[in-house]
C-alpha cells in the first residue's frame, strides 16, 4: 500500500511517499481503507520535530476517515462498510487526560492516517454523521474536538454571551459555527478582508482585520460596550496572549489552543485583576467526539473545507497550510 512516512524531521523534504505491506488486523481491532486525510498545524510541527513525543519513522497525521473493510475476532462496535473516521488520541475514550493517553497521539506518538490502510482499535474510532463525506468527516477529530471541548465541555457557552475567534483556520471556524448554534454572539480576527467578509457568510457578528486595526483589543472592548468578552478561542499563544487577556470581560474565560504566535512571557496581573479562567485545551476524547458529531447531526452542520489535494500532492498540502492563506480545513484525498 501506499503512504507517508517521515523519516527524517526536516521539514517537508523529510515527508516520503513509500510503499508498505497492507496491515493486518489482530483481536479487537479493524482494517480502514483510508478515504480523506486533513492537515493541522501540528502536523508542520511534527514534520520539523518540534512535536514533544514523537516518534521516527511516523506515518503523519492525525486525522482521516474511511471505510471499514475488515473486522477481527472480538470486535463488536463497528462492522464492514461502516463509514469511521479515528479519534485523536486513541487511549482517551472518556474522563480526564493522562500522561499515558497522551502516548496514544496519532501521526505523532503512533502512526497516522497517511496511508491506504490503517488498523485501529475498535474503540479508537467513531461512526460519521450521514450526512457528511469523507473529506468533511476527516476534518473533525483535532480541529472540531477541540473546538467543541473548548466551548462546550470546558467552556459551558450559554446562549447570549460573546466569543473572540482568532484567525480563520480550522480550530475557528469549527468554534464559530458550534457558537452560532448555541446562540452565541462571535467576534473574529483576521488579516484578509476576503476572509472576514466569509465569515460574515458563516453568520459571524463582527469582524476585525487585525492589520487595519493592530491594537484589536481596543476594537473588541468598543465592540462589547467596554465589557469585554465571555470566551477567546485563543491560538496564536504568548504572540496575542497579552491582546486576548486585556479583550476578555471581568470573570471572562481564555481558552488556550495553539502557539502559532511562539513563546513568550505571560502577564499574570490581567489574569488575577480580572479573575480570568485560562484553560489549556487538548483535542479531546471519544466520549467528546461523539457527543460532538450528534450536535453536527441534528443540526445538519457542514464542515468548511478550503482545498483538496491528492495523496501525491501531499508535501503541497503542507506547503499550503504553512502560508497560512487558508479558510477552514486542508483535505488530503486517497
Amino acid at each position: 500500500m501506499k503512504a507517508y512516512q517521515i523519516q527524517t524531521a526536516t521539514g517537508i523534504d523529510g515527508l516520503k511517499l513509500v510503499d508498505l505491506p497492507e496491515p493486518k488486523p489482530g483481536a479487537g481491532q479493524i482494517l480502514v481503507r483510508v478515504r480523506a486525510t486533513s492537515l493541522n498545524y501540528r502536523d508542520t510541527a511534527v514534520v520539523s520535530g518540534l512535536y514533544p513525543g514523537q516518534k521516527l519513522p511516523v506515518i503523519p497525521l492525525s486525522d482521516g476517515a474511511g471505510e471499514v473493510v475488515a473486522i477481527a475476532e472480538g470486535v463488536t462496535r463497528v462492522k464492514v462498510g461502516d463509514r469511521v473516521a479515528g479519534i485523536f488520541f486513541q487511549d482517551w475514550i472518556s474522563g480526564k487526560l493522562t500522561r499515558q493517553k497522551i502516548r496514544s497521539a496519532m501521526g505523532g506518538a503512533i502512526d497516522g492516517m497517511l496511508a491506504e490502510y490503517v488498523v485501529l482499535n475498535q474503540n479508537g474510532v467513531v461512526l460519521l454523521p450521514e450526512h457528511l463525506s469523507y473529506e468533511e468527516g476527516a476534518s473533525l477529530p483535532c480541529a472540531a474536538v477541540t473546538a467543541w471541548q473548548a466551548l462546550v465541555h470546558r467552556g459551558g457557552v450559554i446562549p447570549g454571551e460573546t466569543l473572540l475567534l482568532l484567525g480563520t483556520g480550522g480550530v475557528s471556524i469549527f468554534a464559530l459555527q458550534f457558537a452560532k448554534v448555541l446562540g452565541a454572539k462571535v467576534i473574529i480576527t483576521s488579516s484578509s478582508d476576503e476572509k472576514l467578509a466569509r465569515a460574515k457568510q458563516l453568520s459571524a457578528d463582527e469582524t476585525i482585520n487585525y492589520k487595519t486595526f493592530p491594537n484589536w483589543e481596543e476594537k473588541v472592548y468598543e465592540l462589547t460596550q467596554q465589557q469585554g468578552v465571555d470566551q477567546v478561542i485563543e491560538v496564536g499563544g504568548a504572540g496575542t496572549l497579552e491582546k486576548s487577556l486585556r479583550s476578555a470581560s471581568i470573570g471572562g474565560r481564555i481558552s488556550l489552543i495553539g502557539v502559532l504566535g511562539g513563546a513568550g512571557d505571560v502577564n499574570h496581573t490581567q489574569i488575577i485583576m480580572k479573575s480570568i479562567d485560562v484553560q489549556g485545551i487538548y483535542v479531546g476524547s471519544r466520549e467528546m467526539f461523539e457527543a460532538m458529531n450528534r450536535a453536527i447531526a441534528f443540526h445538519q452542520i457542514k464542515p468548511v473545507i478550503d482545498r483538496l489535494f491528492s495523496l501525491d500532492e501531499a508535501p503541497e498540502a503542507y506547503r499550503h497550510l504553512k502560508s497560512g492563506s487558508h479558510f477552514g480545513k486542508i483535505v488530503i484525498q486517497l
